[in-house]
């Protein structure tokens, strides 16, 4: 598998993002300091499993899944948890049991205990039965993916959610890209924020992404502090068809490597 230099993907005349396949999972699986890794996780396993991984989760997730009121939202829990702590196992080769968890003040989790000076970073989310699982090394990353489905209020809610900017970018394009530009620009921000641990308490109306299809991921500004382009970088994934998502992550100077494996 040939790596790809993030900061090559702003270089040259085409503005088109390049395609990043997914591979089977190595035998070995190494993070270097430099790489961002994406699993993409088919979400249809046998319930059979799902027990399985429901015993991995601790005492605090089983009580955080008996929450949920509707049983598909908690066996997704359940499933991206258990799944979540399988693929750290692997980096840390221990058991997914033994790790433990904290959050940031807006719920965003990292290990801790003897797992915390590995310096992981990680991120996950999952839309329609597919889910994303971003990993680093020493460098905070966020993940987002959508299923693309018509929504005829998708230009009231870009007026109330969406920069000005982001507004004017999405209404300038024709109304047959409009709705892929919606779901570009909803991952690409949701991303961000994720990356950034703050969830909802940073308005998305406050920072400008790019959105048109086919043109690169690019975090174009941030109200509060202007020099926060320069720290965060945007990277559009395809993760199968009728799916957007996109990555965030901070720093300039990696490299992304896609992984697929079953659940």
């Amino acid at each position: 598998m040939e790596d790809i230099p993030i900061q090559n993907l702003l270089e040259g005349t085409s503005r088109a993002n390049p395609v990043f396949p997914w591979f089977p999972l190595p035998e070995v699986l190494l993070l270097g300091n430099d790489e961002v890794h994406v699993w993409r996780v088919a979400l249809n396993v046998e319930i059979s499993y799902l027990h399985n991984l429901q015993w991995l989760l601790s005492a605090d997730e089983q009580v955080r899944a008996k929450r949920f009121y509707f049983q598909k939202h908690r066996e997704y829990f359940i499933l991206t948890r258990g799944l979540l702590r399988m693929i750290l196992g692997r980096y840390l080769e221990k058991e997914p049991g033994q790790l433990q968890f904290g959050y940031r003040p807006y719920g965003k989790p990292y290990l801790i205990g003897e797992f915390s000076h590995r310096r992981l970073r990680f991120n996950l989310a999952h839309s329609h039965g597919l889910a994303l699982y971003a990993i680093t090394q020493g460098r905070e990353v966020g993940v987002d993916i959508e299923y693309i489905r018509p929504h005829p209020a998708n230009m009231q809610i870009a007026h109330r959610f969406f920069s000005p900017c982001e507004v004017m970018a999405l209404k300038a394009l024709p109304s047959h890209l409009q709705q892929e530009a919606f779901f570009n620009c909803w991952t690409r921000k949701e991303a961000h924020i994720k990356a950034r641990g703050m969830g909802l308490s940073f308005p998305l109306n406050q920072f400008s992404v790019s959105l048109a299809p086919g043109e690169p991921a690019i975090l174009l500004n941030v109200l509060e502090d202007p020099q926060e382009t320069s720290r965060w970088s945007l990277q559009t994934l395809e993760p199968g068809p009728g799916y957007v998502a996109a990555l965030a992550v901070e720093g300039q100077d990696w490299r992304l490597k896609c992984w697929q494996v079953q659940g």
